[in-house]
């Protein structure tokens, strides 16, 4: 686990800040489940998928901490039929802006794997 630790301005270092990746990888997770139209991705064992994609679960994020900077490597599904590479740079924007509001770290990547797409309307099959 990397961590961040830098005086906090003004206090002349009479204190540290201490800013864990797991830390940051909630407060990424939640911050996406701000948007519409975008949702979990599968757990994966191996590579393989375990489980299925759902808008309702939440995105898998990992993140890395470097001095007073962090990485971020995101794992989601997109609600079709919305443009995915709109809906990455709406996700990249509004983390780099949340995740840096919330832990004071400044985002410098945030790569995106999109793992599905999900259809507005649920198919249900029938046996003829």
């Amino acid at each position: 686990m990397t961590t961040m630790t830098a005086a906090a301005p003004g206090t002349d270092g009479r204190g540290g800040l201490t800013v864990a990746d797991g830390a940051v990888e909630r407060i990424a997770a939640r911050a996406i489940t701000e948007l519409d139209g975008v949702g979990g991705a599968a757990s994966r064992v191996l590579g393989i998928a375990v489980g299925g994609e759902d808008l309702d679960q939440g995105a898998k994020v990992s993140a890395h901490v470097t001095g007073s900077t962090t990485t971020l490597d995101v794992r989601l599904s997109v609600k079709y039929p919305l443009s995915v590479r709109a809906t990455t740079e709406t996700v990249r924007e509004h983390l780099i802006r949340r995740v840096g509001g919330l832990s004071g770290l400044t985002v410098t990547r945030v790569d995106i794997t999109v793992t599905a797409l999900h259809s507005g309307e649920t198919e249900t099959r029938r046996v003829r």
